[in-house]
């Protein structure tokens, strides 16, 4: 039994986890006057992957909290897009942004980001908007009334207990979530993208030919592919990612790992001949993550949610991470403050947020299935193995499994066999479109665009930028399932649907 002094005043709302989710939907919910605490297990600022954005987190989510002009201020490198030496095509190619005719002009680019920093100014700012945030505490449990979680309990850095009691209490502690458990459900891996990078940093590297230079560079070669993402003029993160059977190209001296990993890419070696690696502070490390996607099949229970990879993460080469953090605390927030108003019920504000979630991350997914499934080294193990076609149907039907409940047309799937036909034809979509991209002297990337796999992957994020820049103007919102909710003008909260 806690003793009295323990026991804290309650909040609205228990943020567990300060990163990009954890510190937007603060702020969020902070900016419609709720108490809110967040719990951060480290002292800000601290190292942090997933160094490579994209415009729906910066001209859509951090518009609405307000940062986004300190982001502007902050020196970080702009990213007009992608390039990738991927598929059939020998030559590097590039995806834009400003491909799409939603995301033009000023909002057609992203930051190349350092997360120590990044991630700091986005806590600061939720500070400022008015939630609290202690650090060097490990939350250990969540507090249950019955069925409904009601607070949580943390351990401080002096070792003492405390219990903290919130209305809600929001799980935004990343992969390694010690909560996810107790929304109910299972954790489900994928048996497709199961891999495991090995990365480190670089001073002096090249950098692409202007006005491409700050782009992120995704590598394929026979063990795998690589990142490589300019941070700054001189530092460059790079990293190695390689499938699970794979592991003995990891094992051993890293160093040696992945010196003979940039040898086996001919790319990537010109890049770094004239590098040398970083071996001193936060980046003085070499890593490995296992970037093992996965899904929870529940994302919340009454006073508690999932949001960010807490709920589910998939394969990064298409930069996906933070996007999904943040776009997942914005719909969360929307839950939670439109509950808390009584505009809506809590249930129908929830199943909301976990249907447009699951959705979203069913979209990535997809697309990522698709994009892999075009490259076309069949001799290599990695390359083969990543086929829709030569995957077992499991996978497929567990993609199935993963967007059953969601109600849209694009996800209208009979089972495994129609998941691969739609797959592979998404891939050949793809590879068409940079053909016909590669054959056009002017550069014109209007052939990737009307890719649907494409067009879907950024459909969401491009709604949520013109409602963060239009407002009211651009008109009421659809419900994006039959039946749901629609979101308000200023993007804050969920409204009921039209009769």
């Amino acid at each position: 039994m806690m003793s009295e002094g323990r026991q804290e005043q309650g909040y609205d709302v228990v943020v567990v986890g300060g990163g990009p989710g954890g510190s937007t939907l603060a702020a969020l919910v902070a900016m419609r006057g709720h108490r809110v605490l967040i719990l951060e297990k480290e002292t800000f600022p601290r190292y942090q992957i997933g160094e490579s954005l994209l415009p729906s987190t910066i001209h859509g989510v951090c518009r609405m909290t307000g940062v986004a002009e300190k982001l502007a201020a902050a020196g970080f490198t702009p990213k007009k897009g992608g390039t990738f030496r991927w598929g059939a095509n020998s030559e590097p190619w590039t995806f834009s942004f400003s491909v799409s005719p939603k995301i033009a002009g000023a909002t057609s680019h992203a930051y190349q980001v350092e997360r120590s920093k990044f991630d700091n100014i986005l806590l600061e700012h939720a500070v400022e908007k008015g939630a609290e945030v202690r650090f060097r505490v490990s939350v250990t449990d969540v507090i249950e009334d019955g069925e409904r979680v009601t607070g949580v309990r943390y351990t401080d850095a002096d070792g003492t207990e405390h219990e903290v009691r919130a209305t809600y209490v929001v799980d935004a502690s990343g992969n390694g979530s010690r909560l996810h458990k107790r929304v109910g459900g299972t954790r489900e891996y994928s048996q497709f993208f199961r891999s495991l990078a090995l990365f480190g940093y670089f001073e002096g590297g090249k950098r692409l030919p202007a006005p491409n230079s700050g782009n992120i560079l995704s590598v394929a070669f026979e063990s795998g592919w690589f990142w490589y993402i300019p941070l700054t003029p001189d530092l460059t993160s790079v990293g190695a990612v390689v499938r699970r059977e794979n592991a003995d190209k990891i094992q051993g001296d890293p160093e040696r790992a992945l010196m003979a990993l940039i040898d086996e890419c001919p790319l990537i070696k010109e890049y770094l001949s004239d590098a040398t690696r970083v071996t001193e502070g936060q980046y003085g490390q070499l890593r490995v993550r296992k970037d093992y996607s996965y899904h929870q099949t529940t994302f919340w229970r009454p006073g508690l949610v999932l949001i960010g990879d807490a709920a589910c993460f998939v394969d990064p080469v298409f930069s996906s991470g933070v996007h999904l953090a943040t776009y997942s605390a914005l719909l969360a927030a929307r839950s939670i403050s439109s509950s808390l108003a009584g505009i809506v019920s809590e249930e129908a504000a929830f199943t909301e947020f976990e249907a447009r979630y699951r959705r979203e991350y069913g979209v990535f997914y997809e697309f990522l299935m698709s994009f892999y499934d075009m490259h076309v080294d069949e001799n290599s193990y990695f390359w083969s193995a990543k086929k829709v076609t030569r995957n077992q149907h499991t996978e497929l039907e567990s993609f199935v499994e993963l967007v059953a409940g969601v109600s849209s047309s694009e996800f209208d799937l009979d089972g495994a066999e129609s998941a691969a036909l739609r797959m592979k034809s998404k891939s050949a979509e793809f590879v068409s479109a940079i053909d016909e991209m590669s054959a056009d002297a002017e550069g014109n990337m209007t052939p990737l665009f009307r890719s649907s796999a494409v067009r879907q992957a950024m459909q969401e994020g491009a709604q949520v930028q013109s409602r963060a820049f239009l407002g009211e103007d651009l008109g009421p919102d659809v419900p994006m399932f039959p039946g749901g909710l629609i979101t308000s003008d200023d993007g804050m909260l969920w409204q009921p649907g039209p009769a």
